[in-house]
């Protein structure tokens, strides 16, 4: 196939105006529109190169999604289950654990001690002194202040020690606050999310699934 191209600067002009009358780009002679081969200047849809990239572009976009699922679908294995019934603090460390029994929370509507918890340790990994300032006062505000709906049950002794603590935030202003509602949850609803059917269930399933892949 060859393509006769206008010689003089009119010519070109006049080239170009046509091109864009019949609803094609406004490339210049003799050059490809993008993505497309040296073979199909046109860009249609119904050349073999474009078809071979459409086909990739379709394969990849599946596998971002695939990739997605999976990670989204990552669940704990049983024995990590069995490790959180032998302590609190290991499950804490679990964000599989810490979603799982915020949910039996929920359902106590006690949710606000787990809340106080995560809140106090994001605290800790702040280094910059104005962020530390910032969540350090709305912490006291969501989860101390007498005026929360949030409150947690602290004794008057650290109550009295984090609105000192107030006057000069630092990171580690709420450790035995945290100390104190991580006993009290121990003592109490702990207990029963360990015989609740949220766990109980989840715990199942697990090891109805260990004992098929034996």
């Amino acid at each position: 196939m060859s393509i006769c191209l206008p010689q003089s600067v009119s010519g070109v002009e006049m080239w170009k105006r046509k091109q864009r009358r019949v609803g094609l780009t406004s490339q210049l002679p003799g050059q490809p529109m993008p993505n497309t081969c040296f073979l199909c200047r046109c860009g249609c849809c119904k050349c073999p190169w474009n078809e071979g990239r459409m086909e990739r572009s379709e394969r990849q976009t599946c596998t971002k999604i695939e990739s997605i699922k999976e990670t989204g679908e990552q669940h704990p294995a049983l024995d990590e289950m069995v490790d959180w019934s032998q302590s609190l603090e290991v499950m804490l460390q679990s964000p599989v654990g810490r979603d799982l029994f915020q949910k039996f929370l929920k359902s106590e509507y006690s949710e606000e001690n787990l809340m106080f918890w995560i809140a106090c340790e994001e605290l800790k990994k702040e280094t910059k002194p104005s962020t530390i300032v910032k969540k350090a006062r709305k912490i006291y505000e969501d989860y101390i202040s007498v005026f929360s709906p949030k409150e947690v049950n602290l004794d008057s002794q650290i109550r009295n020690d984090i609105e000192q603590s107030l006057k000069e935030p630092s990171s580690m202003m709420y450790e035995e606050a945290q100390l104190q509602i991580v006993n009290l949850m121990r003592r109490d609803c702990f207990h029963r999310f360990l015989n609740s059917p949220i766990y109980r269930d989840c715990l199942n399933s697990k090891n109805q699934k260990a004992l098929t892949l034996i």
